[in-house]
């Protein structure tokens, strides 16, 4: 089974495979940069315009050529904690909906997954503290 990770948990698995740009120094598994997003994606801080030129990315790609390549039991690893927004998430549904399998985050059940859509990203605002008021 496909699954999806990050390095920081499964960077040194073996089944690991790298989808990112860039990896940690560690890690020396495999990559498949077919679905890394470009840099100039990562550079946009743009959810909205990263979310339709990845899925572009991901349409001029063959699913099943893909899930060959990397294999039955890989695990799909990129930086972001589980159900922060990632690109690994949307590669994973991606996946799901073209070849008709269940791709998890490793240790999860998959419907401890947000969805891509709806997960909070590293870039949203913080929510701000209450001022606080002095007494004296």
């Amino acid at each position: 089974m496909i699954t999806t990770s990050n390095f920081a948990k499964s960077g040194s698995h073996p089944d690991g495979v790298a989808i990112s740009r860039g990896v940690p120094r560690f890690y020396k598994g495999r990559r498949y940069l077919a679905l890394a997003p470009p840099s100039r994606l990562l550079k946009a801080k743009d959810p909205e315009l990263f979310n339709g030129e990845y899925r572009k990315q991901l349409a001029d790609l063959d699913a099943r050529q893909v899930a060959e390549d990397l294999g039955p039991n890989a695990i799909l690893l990129c930086w972001e904690s589980f159900n922060v927004r990632c690109h690994r998430r949307l590669v994973a549904e991606w996946l799901e909906e073209k070849l008709g399998i269940v791709v998890p985050e490793l240790g999860h059940e998959r419907s401890e997954s947000i969805p891509y859509i709806s997960q909070p990203s590293k870039w949203d605002a913080a929510p701000h503290a209450p001022k606080q008021v002095t007494l004296f």
